[in-house]
């Protein structure tokens, strides 16, 4: 496969599971309701793309940015994040899921650190698939850990990309192709901003508790009929294929 090319699965699907506390309001409940059906909707989509044959998804679970909520907010998402973790370890023992997690995990609650901990050890040696938790995660904090991280071993001279690369969260897990928002906004958010320098993007206007097999399949859908060119010229043959981003039920 060529770099002008169009790819008909992507490897590495990247999720802003936006809309949670909206989509709970909406409907008179309390945010917290919100969060505990995005955390199934999120099983749904990892499933599903399981089924579809990815092989990295990148899920965006609390950001850098989400401590500035309230302290009851940010602790029920401490607790779902552990519950999860400890809920969920055979599903991805059974389906062969490797788990790990990018962003700063010493800020993270101890008992939420020790159990993501646990969860990314012992299921280090499964490669059917790799769900990587975003977890007080910000693409710019990322950078700026990497360019610490060379820094620290004694990196003379100008810092290149290369440096910053190999000293990213994941080094090992290719850029993603497709970045997926759900929840009506069209904005990145700080997420994977190095990674995503030429992925694909994907605003769907529905809630992401909402979410499920047919939404993630209509997302791949339309990114296989996207031509990556990464710069290069479009081809005449596709001249008629639309930009870079898709909105899904935008209005």
């Amino acid at each position: 496969m060529t770099r002008e090319t169009f790819s008909p699965l992507p490897q590495h699907v990247g999720i802003i599971m936006d809309g949670n506390g909206r989509w709970a309001q909406r409907q008179g409940k309390a945010r917290t309701r919100g969060h505990l059906e995005g955390v199934k909707a999120a099983k749904r989509i990892v499933r599903a793309a399981l089924k579809a044959g990815l092989r990295y998804i990148t899920l965006f679970t609390f950001s850098t940015e989400n401590w500035k909520r309230t302290s009851k907010e940010v602790s029920y998402l401490m607790f779902l994040i552990k519950s999860h973790l400890r809920r969920e370890f055979k599903f991805y023992q059974d389906n062969e899921i490797r788990v790990v997690s990018s962003g700063n995990i010493s800020r993270l609650p101890k008992d939420v650190a020790q159990e993501l901990e646990r969860v990314t050890r012992e299921t280090a040696h499964f490669d059917r698939m790799t769900l990587n938790l975003a977890i007080d995660y910000g693409g710019r904090d990322e950078i700026l850990r990497a360019v610490n991280r060379t820094l620290e071993e004694g990196k003379n001279g100008d810092i290149s990309e290369e440096d910053i690369r190999s000293h990213l969260d994941h080094p090992e897990i290719p850029d993603p192709d497709l970045i997926i928002r759900t929840g009506e906004e069209c904005r990145i958010s700080n997420f994977l901003i190095w990674q995503m320098a030429y992925s694909e993007l994907y605003f769907s206007s529905k809630m992401w508790p909402d979410w499920d097999e047919t939404d993630l399949a209509e997302a791949l859908q339309l990114y296989g009929g996207r031509e990556r060119r990464y710069g290069a010229q479009k081809s005449s043959e596709h001249s008629s294929i639309g930009s870079g981003y898709v909105t899904a039920g935008m209005r």
